[in-house]
């Protein structure tokens, strides 16, 4: 090299400006790649000595500056959604005739047992047989959901890191790159995330087999790939096994249309965990400290393994408490009625034991899963809820009971599952007509409106007293006003 050439080190800050400001059309000369290579590769460049191919340092390029062109925050979901479908539709299957056949008759009976095992009326869309590719479309959006809070946290400490490792002289430049870094971080998570999920469609067998309401509402469905899997070894017939399966997945799907606001609980509290998901920064930076753009293994299999999500903290233990008990009480609800409904079945304890321990210990996907979100989503108490579920119904019987699903504040809670006998007195006393025993809240409001001073000397929301503006936004966060006029307090 002559002394009129640049130096390799003097290409590398305009290469790189060139690449974060996303110029439109702005090329890559070879001969840059290899001059930005032997700065990489020099002592004098206080690089940390990186070997880089340009020919993979040009495709890394080129993804860099599409994260940088992508619109939003830049986790780039339709990698997700190709990664997935990649791994779904491997195999080239579709449904055959034969299989939508027997499934379709299989829903016919299931749907027409459990009209006698549970008040909550029947689905209006007709059961669905799908591939495991349709599986990732339709349940696509509410993986997103999920996974979005934890994908933004591993792109923000992807920036913090790159800023612990970064040369003071470039810190101005990535101020300004804040974007772009977020994409990347953005896009390693989100192909990571379609590898889970097109594994975890490999694995499940109907739309509900997860846990959470991952279909659409009023959905149900069963994949005939994965069924076929399911039964191998078990000697039990496949008749008697899809009617199970069926009954299931239908009992679930009509457990979340009727209880509508049972699907906004459920994802509500799923995300309130994973806000809470804070990355292991140190780890992150002293990983980029020696990352080799070549060999990205190490990087990956951190994210993979979960090694980046510390241990959970209070509050997240608190969330995930709460979220397993409402999985409790909604597998244990589903395991009660459809054991009610398939009765008949000669077979039915061994196909219910069966679903119950696959359902627990979950798959290699899942595992997958929960590292990568850093999320079980296991009902640890599915046996205590349904005993719950069982005592309720031989108590006050299936209409009393599934009244409880009608409204939030009517929910069993996690007392109820730990000691069904107060729930099952309370309504037992609902039957009868009888006025429950006041409690602490309803003997302090009685006091409260029987005190005409409470309010001030002219009641609530007169000239002497501030009750306007205040007691109403105490029990409504929405407007004062409805379809029927003001809103009673």
């Amino acid at each position: 090299m002559s002394q009129d050439d640049p130096r390799p080190d003097d290409d590398l800050p305009e290469f790189l400006r060139r690449m974060f400001e996303g110029m439109p059309g702005a090329s890559i000369d070879p001969e840059q790649l290899r001059r930005l290579s032997e700065a990489m590769g020099s002592d004098e460049a206080g690089l940390g000595g990186l070997q880089i191919d340009p020919a993979m340092l040009q495709q890394m390029m080129q993804q860099m500056q599409r994260a940088f062109a992508a619109s939003g925050d830049g986790i780039a979901w339709d990698a997700t959604k190709r990664g997935a479908l990649h791994i779904a539709n491997q195999d080239g299957l579709g449904v055959t005739t034969g299989q939508k056949a027997d499934l379709d008759q299989a829903f016919a009976l299931a749907n027409l047992w459990l009209t006698e095992a549970t008040a909550i009326s029947e689905l209006a869309e007709t059961p669905r047989v799908i591939t495991r590719g349709d599986w990732v479309e339709l349940t696509l959006p509410v993986w997103q959901e999920l996974a979005e809070p934890v994908a933004t946290s591993i792109a923000d400490a992807l920036i913090e890191a790159l800023r612990g490792q970064a040369p003071e002289e470039m810190q101005p430049m990535l101020e300004g790159a804040g974007r772009l870094i977020r994409g990347i971080g953005g896009q390693l998570f989100a192909a990571q995330f379609g590898q889970v999920i097109g594994k975890l469609s490999l694995e499940v067998v109907s739309g509900g087999d997860v846990g959470v309401p991952v279909m659409p509402a009023g959905t149900a469905a069963i994949l005939p790939q994965n069924f076929a899997d399911l039964g191998r070894g078990l000697e039990i017939p496949d008749d008697q096994l899809a009617i199970y399966v069926a009954a299931r997945e239908l009992a679930h799907a009509r457990l979340f249309r009727h209880a509508k606001w049972l699907r906004l609980q459920v994802i509500a509290q799923v995300t309130e965990y994973a806000r809470g998901v804070d990355v292991d920064v140190e780890r992150l930076e002293e990983m980029a400290s020696r990352f080799d753009p070549q060999n990205p293994s190490e990087l990956r299999e951190a994210i993979e393994s979960g090694a980046l999500l510390p241990q959970q903290s209070e509050a997240q233990k608190r969330a995930l408490t709460r979220l397993e008990n409402l999985l409790a009480l909604i597998e244990g609800w589903v395991d009660v009625v459809t054991a009610d409904a398939t009765s008949r079945m000669p077979d039915l304890e061994r196909i219910a034991e069966t679903i119950r321990r696959r359902r627990a210990a979950g798959g290699p996907a899942e595992d997958a899963l929960a590292a990568l979100v850093g999320l079980q989503l296991r009902p640890r108490r599915l046996r205590e809820a349904a005993a719950m579920w069982r005592a309720v119904t031989e108590a006050v019987g299936v209409s009393a009971r599934d009244a409880l699903w009608d409204y939030p504040d009517l929910m069993p809670e996690a007392s109820d599952i730990d000691d069904p006998s107060a729930l099952i007195a309370r309504l037992e006393a609902k039957a009868r007509g009888d006025e429950p025993e006041p409690d602490e809240m309803d003997e302090a409001l009685a006091q409260l409106l029987a005190d005409p001073d409470a309010f001030g000397s002219e009641g609530p929301g007169g000239d002497g007293s501030d009750a306007e503006g205040t007691a109403a936004d105490e029990w409504s966060d929405g407007p004062d006003e409805g379809p029927e006029g003001p809103r009673a307090v």
